[in-house]
């Protein structure tokens, strides 16, 4: 039976207060029907920082901790290493929990089956931070491509071309290793904007791709490069590299009618958007828009408190979770196929992830040493 919802402000906890948390607390801050009542992070220090800065009243030295002292938690927040993510998932769900989670949500889909089994049988609400999905800018073109008001979409970029020092990101241990991080930047960076192309276009049908270790002394790859076919017929290239000391987040689809393209590098506003109609659309070489694709004048950037805002309203209604927060396994089948295309040497489809492959295992275990190897050596 389903719980009802509370009718108090929502009881906030967040695991992990190293920088991504101070987003979150930010944005909790930011709803006045939720408060931060509690956080746990093994580092005394960094907690008591954390803390002082967004007046937390109690802090704990782990999950487990916070669970057995706070009674009542509503949601809990995991701003914690991916590698964590799993079992704090569904150690915190089964406490009767919604829980909030950093991309990436889990290491592998198998992970994320487990998770979403857990919060099924806790009758709790699993939302992943994908925040480059919000924004009323991205919101807008969104329906215009859904609606075929844009046309038929035809080819397009995804571009995550950012820049990660050996000597500061990849000191932190738990970096650039398949154990702990489960990928390199395709799964840590690019996951991004994979979600966001995914959010405009919907579902994808294959992949070829090839990844490499090119620079950075890491296990994983540092770049990537990919085709993917989405079932819509589109066609996109998309590139993920930490290696681009010019930084940018560009994604582009060029339909039958327009190009839609975004620039920007950690968040989007209407600013960071442009559509361009196609010559002869509405006559002439260089055709007027339609008002009716004119960006929204009322823009809410992209970011973590459009997100959390979506999700807490529909944790106090008892609702199902926005389409900002939904589909968890989206962007995670995306990054999966890419990894098994370059570690296989061949395109990979929805059917090679099928329940049951050892695909969805991800890249993690003992298991798949080879594709390991495969997938930054392959010739």
């Amino acid at each position: 039976m389903t719980q009802e919802p509370p009718t108090r402000p929502l009881r906030v906890a967040l695991v992990g207060t190293g920088a991504i948390a101070h987003a979150h607390a930010a944005a909790v801050a930011a709803d006045p029907g939720a408060e931060v009542v509690a956080v746990a992070d093994p580092a005394a220090e960094v907690r008591a920082t954390f803390t002082e800065r967004f007046g937390v009243p109690r802090t704990y030295p782990d999950l487990a901790a916070l669970l057995a002292g706070e009674a009542g938690v509503d949601v809990v927040h995991l701003c914690t290493p991916p590698g964590l993510h799993r079992d704090q998932a569904v150690q915190a769900l089964s406490a009767g929990a919604h829980v909030v989670c950093e991309k990436p949500p889990v290491l592998s889909l198998t992970e994320l089956d487990d998770v979403l089994a857990a919060a099924r049988a806790a009758d709790r609400q699993y939302a992943v931070v994908f925040q480059q999905r919000t924004g009323t800018a991205v919101g807008h073109v969104q329906r215009l491509l859904a609606s075929g008001e844009l046309g038929r979409p035809l080819v397009g970029i995804c571009h995550t071309l950012w820049y990660r020092k050996q000597e500061d990101y990849y000191a932190v241990p738990w970096r650039g290793r398949w154990a702990t991080e489960g990928g390199g930047p395709l799964l840590g960076l690019g996951i991004h904007q994979l979600d966001l192309l995914a959010f405009l276009l919907g579902d994808w049908a294959e992949v070829d791709a090839r990844a490499f270790r090119l620079d950075r002394d890491v296990e994983t790859e540092d770049t990537s490069v990919a085709t993917v076919r989405f079932a819509n017929g589109a066609v996109v290239s998309v590139v993920t590299t930490a290696l681009a000391p010019r930084q940018t987040s560009y994604v582009r689809v060029d339909t039958t009618t327009a190009t839609v393209e975004v620039e920007h590098l950690y968040g989007h506003d209407a600013s960071s958007w442009r559509l361009t109609p196609a010559p002869g659309r509405t006559g002439g070489e260089h055709p007027e828009a339609p008002a009716s694709w004119a960006l929204p004048a009322d823009d809410e950037p992209s970011g973590h408190v459009p997100l959390l805002r979506a999700v807490y309203d529909a944790l106090r209604s008892g609702g199902p979770l926005p389409p900002v927060a939904a589909e968890p396994y989206r962007s995670l089948e995306l990054v999966t196929a890419i990894y098994a295309s370059a570690a296989l040497g061949r395109p990979v489809t929805p059917a090679d992830l099928a329940p049951g492959s050892p695909l969805r295992d991800g890249f993690a275990h003992d298991g798949v040493e080879d594709l390991r190897a495969l997938s930054t050596h392959r010739s």
